[in-house]
């Protein structure tokens, strides 16, 4: 297994607050769907967000892909192959339909709006999520618009997929469907989850945060 993605010592703390990460060091290879739990404020979604530069650490370093990322300019370029699936998909989704968020994100990569569209087709093919193209994403249900929210991140073909508490609200259905789409997708994967049945059909290894730290 190829190693992807690396932290060493993260530190962060919001301001006024006592640090949420302290010395957060894990790794993520190839193939690997990475399970990451642990008590409510923890520090998980920080975490995710940090990765993808939305936050910044005041020490310790992020790698991937052979390299390090530090300023926002190297955050751009590692957006385009590192996705972050929010946990509230309304945070994500802010067009008028389902269609033109999807092809929000291949647009913004520079693609013409023919091919920004044959993307938003083959995601929404890929995902068995055809029938949502013209749908008014407001008046999606929440675990639609959860899906419709995975697709966005597709869309921008990353290799690496964040996912934060993906299985808030949906009933049972919706699970079983997200299941399946994640555990057929080749991307590797961090997933903060505290849904452990879920967690045991799609992760194939687990860490713990706690105290700020990797247990």
């Amino acid at each position: 297994m190829a190693l992807l993605l690396e932290t060493r010592n993260l530190v962060y703390a919001y301001p006024g607050f006592a640090p949420c990460l302290n010395g957060v060091s894990f790794s993520l290879n190839s193939g690997e769907r990475l399970g990451l739990v642990g008590d409510n404020g923890a520090g998980k979604s920080t975490l995710l967000h940090l990765l993808v530069g939305l936050d910044k650490p005041s020490d310790g370093t992020i790698s991937a892909f052979g390299r390090d990322f530090k300023t926002e300019e190297d955050f751009r370029i590692l957006r385009r192959r590192v996705g972050l699936v929010f946990q509230d998909p309304d945070d994500q989704l802010f067009c008028p339909t389902v269609a033109e968020d999807i092809a929000f994100g291949p647009l913004n990569l520079g693609y013409s709006k023919d091919e920004a569209m044959a993307i938003v087709d083959e995601t929404l093919e890929a995902l068995h999520l055809t029938e949502f193209r013209d749908r008014v994403t407001y008046k999606l249900s929440g675990g639609q618009k959860r899906l419709v929210s995975l697709a966005t991140v597709l869309a921008m073909k990353p290799e690496i997929l964040l996912l934060d508490e993906p299985t808030n609200a949906l009933d049972e259905g919706t699970r079983k469907r997200l299941i399946d789409i994640l555990t057929d997708l080749p991307q590797s994967m961090i997933i903060v989850s505290h849904d452990r049945a879920f967690r045991e059909e799609v992760v194939t290894r687990t860490i713990l945060m706690e105290g700020g730290q990797i247990c």
